[in-house]
């Protein structure tokens, strides 16, 4: 199979979505690696890292997509990539579909098969390719968040972890998965006052026993979000719907019963955000404010430290990849159960539920597909 490397196009997106490790792995199967030239760049990986384990470089973007069986990318296709895009090609990568329904149609119109990252689900529960990008986005959230309170930043000037005599400040973390939960872990780190809520009640439950005194687990709804976002300084949205589109939380109205100068961080914006006044911004613009609130709505966070992000998600993605290059994706799909449910897009119709209930398309079940 000929698989495509595009170089990433997303604003302040360094990420690759194969390392040279990888692309030595492929061309040992017996595959065909075409990296376009200077994709693996912003991630510390040289043209000639990849062409010294058999890979080819194309000379630009229409050369790497018209060469392809299998394109391989991290971010959703966008719109100038859209008529690279053909019939019979295999796309895997972050869609995210339900937060953009023109993107949706693009790439039913484009006749390729959509596999998407995020919702290739084990059997537990767990998405595998979502995990490792959804720890960097948890931990980065405080980060950033720690910054934006600065003064300088238009923040109330708060210190994450006080010091002694001056108490610190109060993180109010919305979902208490790998997000909120990686959040969690380094607002506790840092000293900070710490407050998750979640719906699941055995999720609270495994959540107190794990982690540190500073940190209480509330259960979600509406009475005790609002009653915790009022005396937050940071707030990070870490919700998750699989493949669907995130509810919203926090409302505007909600906004006024924040401290000026307080900061949110919705790690949900790649699933149109958990909070109703976010949009998406990028890592050159990072953040707006409305009614005296910091919004903080990067839709692409790992892509800010992208030598750790591409490397743990190639860690995941990869075995991935060699069994739809080996198999090719109907009998990859049939054989593998978790990868199958990340079949989107196929034939030109919707195969995953949330994203045809997210523009009341007609939903077609994904098995049919791979006979």
């Amino acid at each position: 199979m000929k698989i495509g490397i595009p170089k990433e196009i997303k604003t302040n997106e360094n990420r690759v979505s194969l390392v040279p490790a990888g692309a030595e792995a492929l061309v040992a199967a017996g595959h065909t690696v075409l990296v376009e030239k200077g994709a693996g760049l912003g991630s510390g990986f040289t043209d000639d890292q990849y062409t010294a384990v058999g890979a080819q470089i194309a000379p630009d973007a229409d050369a790497t997509w018209a060469g392809a069986d299998m394109i391989i990318k991290v971010k959703e296709p966008i719109a100038p990539e859209w008529p690279r895009m053909k019939k019979g090609q295999t796309i895997f990568t972050y869609f995210h579909f339900a937060a953009d329904e023109k993107l949706t149609k693009a790439h039913m119109d484009s006749g390729a098969t959509c596999i998407a990252y995020e919702t290739v689900e084990l059997t537990n529960g767990e998405l595998p390719l979502l995990i490792p990008m959804s720890e960097v986005a948890g931990r980065m959230a405080v980060q950033e968040g720690a910054k934006y309170l600065e003064k300088l930043y238009g923040g109330r000037g708060v210190l994450l972890g006080g010091v002694p005599g001056v108490p610190p400040a109060k993180v109010v973390v919305l979902g208490g998965g790998i997000v909120g939960i990686n959040a969690a872990k380094m607002a506790a780190g840092m000293g900070a006052k710490v407050t998750i809520l979640d719906l699941s009640l055995p999720r609270l439950r495994y959540l107190s026993d794990v982690m540190p005194a500073n940190v209480t687990c509330i259960y979600s709804n509406r009475h005790n979000i609002l009653e915790q976002i009022a005396t937050a300084d940071l707030v990070v949205g870490g919700v998750l719907i699989p493949g669907a589109k995130a509810p919203k939380l926090l409302r505007k109205e909600d906004l006024k019963l924040m401290k000026p100068g307080s900061v949110i961080v919705d790690v949900a914006i790649d699933q149109g955000g958990c909070v109703e006044t976010i949009h998406a911004t990028t890592h050159e613009n990072p953040v707006y404010t409305v009614d005296g609130i910091i919004h903080y709505g990067v839709a692409n966070m790992p892509g800010g430290v992208p030598r750790t992000s591409t490397l743990a998600l190639t860690n995941a993605t990869f075995p991935y990849a060699l069994k739809l290059a080996n198999k090719g994706w109907k009998q990859a799909l049939k054989d593998d159960p978790a990868l199958l449910k990340g079949l989107n897009v196929a034939d030109g119709k919707v195969t995953y539920r949330g994203v045809a209930e997210a523009f009341g398309m007609e939903y077609h079940e994904p098995g049919k597909f791979v006979g």
